[in-house]
C-alpha cells in the first residue's frame, strides 16, 4: 500500500481540551473551523462534546450546518464571520449564532431575524474583523436592547506574551465592554495562557486543542507515516532529487517515500533540516520535497522499515512547520486527503 497514514488521536485531543479547561474558571469553549483544522470538524467536534465541552466555533455558516447535523440539537454553535448575505436560513434552520462584525450585519440580523440569538465581535485593535470603538458607541444601546449572547474580540500578539499589544487589547475590551450585563470572551489558546485577565467568562481555544503551539503541554494529536517505495545506493558524487539541489558525500543509502506537496507538506520544508523517523533514530530528508514523494538518506539505519515517521512525539507539526518557515495551523489544515485517515478514541 503506498498511501501514507495519518493516526488522529481523538483522546489526546479531549485531553487538551481538559488541560486548557483546567486553567480557567470560566466556561472552555471549542474552535473547530477548516475542517477541525483539518481533522474532520464532525469527528472533532462529538469528541470533544464527549468530553465536556457546550460551545463551539466555526467561521462560516456552512461549516456550522456541518456540525449541527453532527452534534444535533443542544450544543452552541457560533459563527466568525457574522451574518452574511445568504446566510439568513442556515442560521435560523441550524440553531447557529452569528458572531456581528458591522452595522450592515447588524440591520440585516435584526431585520430578517428578530429574536435570533446573536453575538457582537469588537475589534480593539487587529484590524481585521469586529466593531470599532466609535462604531459601536454609536449602536451599542441597539444592540443591547437586542440582547445579545455575547461580547468578543481577538488578540492579534497572544503568542507572544510580553509583547505590548496584549495589555493593549486588553484595556481597549474593557473600555468597550465594562459595565455590560452580557458574557464576554477576548482569549483563543494563547490568551488562555496570558491568565485570568484575559479569561473573562468564556475561552475559546484551537490551535492548542490540536497539539499545537502556543500550547507547549499539549499532547500530540496528529502522527503521520510515510510508506517507503524503494531504496537505492548512491556513490558519492552523486546527487538526488530536482535541481541537483543535495549530493552524496559518501556511499549513501536512499529511501523514496510516498508523500510531498500535495499531501500538505510543504515544499520548502526540504531544505529547513527535517527528518523522518525510524523509530527513534532520525533519517534527515535530503533534495527537494515534489509533489509526490520525499527521499531521505537512510544510512545509518540498519534495515530500512516498510514506514517512516513524519510527524511524531519527537517531531511535531510545529517542527515540521517551523522548518518550512510556516506554522503548525497551514500544516494543520493542509494535510492532504490522500491519506488514510485513522481515528483513535
Amino acid at each position: 500500500m503506498s498511501t501514507a497514514k495519518l493516526t488522529i488521536d481523538l483522546d489526546a485531543l479531549v485531553t487538551n481540551w481538559r488541560s486548557l479547561d483546567a486553567k480557567t474558571n470560566c466556561e472552555t469553549a471549542a474552535v473547530v473551523k477548516a475542517n477541525g483544522y483539518g481533522l474532520d470538524a464532525a469527528r472533532v467536534a462529538k469528541a470533544l462534546a464527549a468530553g465536556g465541552a457546550r460551545n463551539f466555533f466555526v467561521a462560516a455558516a456552512e461549516e456550522g450546518v456541518v456540525l449541527r447535523r453532527a452534534l444535533g440539537a443542544g450544543p452552541g454553535i457560533s459563527v466568525f464571520s457574522g451574518h452574511m448575505e445568504g446566510d439568513t436560513k442556515l442560521l435560523q434552520e441550524f440553531q447557529l449564532t452569528p458572531m456581528l462584525n458591522s452595522l450592515d450585519q447588524m440591520l440585516r440580523h435584526f431585520e430578517r431575524l428578530p429574536g435570533h440569538p446573536f453575538g457582537v465581535q469588537l475589534d480593539t485593535g487587529m484590524n481585521r474583523l469586529g466593531m470599532e470603538p466609535g462604531e459601536w458607541a454609536a449602536v451599542r444601546e441597539i444592540a443591547l436592547g437586542q440582547g445579545p449572547v455575547l461580547l468578543m474580540s481577538h488578540l492579534a500578539c497572544a503568542d507572544e506574551p510580553a509583547h505590548p499589544m496584549n495589555a493593549h487589547q486588553l484595556q481597549s475590551f474593557r473600555d468597550m465592554t465594562d459595565g455590560i450585563e452580557v458574557p464576554r470572551s477576548l482569549a483563543a489558546t494563547g490568551g488562555l495562557l496570558l491568565g485570568p485577565d484575559y479569561h473573562f467568562d468564556l475561552c475559546r481555544p484551537g490551535i492548542g486543542l490540536y497539539g499545537g503551539l502556543p500550547f507547549s503541554q499539549a499532547m500530540p494529536v496528529v502522527h503521520l507515516d510515510l510508506p517507503v517505495i524503494q531504496t537505492r545506493d548512491l556513490a558519492a558524487g552523486e546527487t538526488v532529487g530536482y535541481g541537483n539541489t543535495w549530493t552524496a558525500k559518501r556511499p549513501t543509502r536512499i529511501a523514496t517515500v510516498a508523500a510531498g506537496y500535495a499531501d500538505g507538506l510543504i515544499r520548502a520544508m526540504g531544505s529547513g533540516g527535517i527528518h523522518v523517523f525510524a523509530e527513534a533514530t532520525p533519517c534527515p530528508v535530503v533534495g527537494r520535497v515534489s509533489m509526490d514523494l520525499i527521499t531521505v538518506d537512510v544510512t545509518d539505519i540498519a534495515e530500512v522499515p516498510a514506514n517512516l515517521s513524519l510527524i511524531n512525539e519527537a517531531q511535531t507539526v510545529d517542527v515540521v512547520a517551523n522548518a518550512a518557515g510556516s506554522i503548525g495551523y497551514e500544516i494543520l489544515t493542509s494535510l492532504g486527503h490522500r491519506y488514510a485517515r485513522t481515528y483513535k478514541g
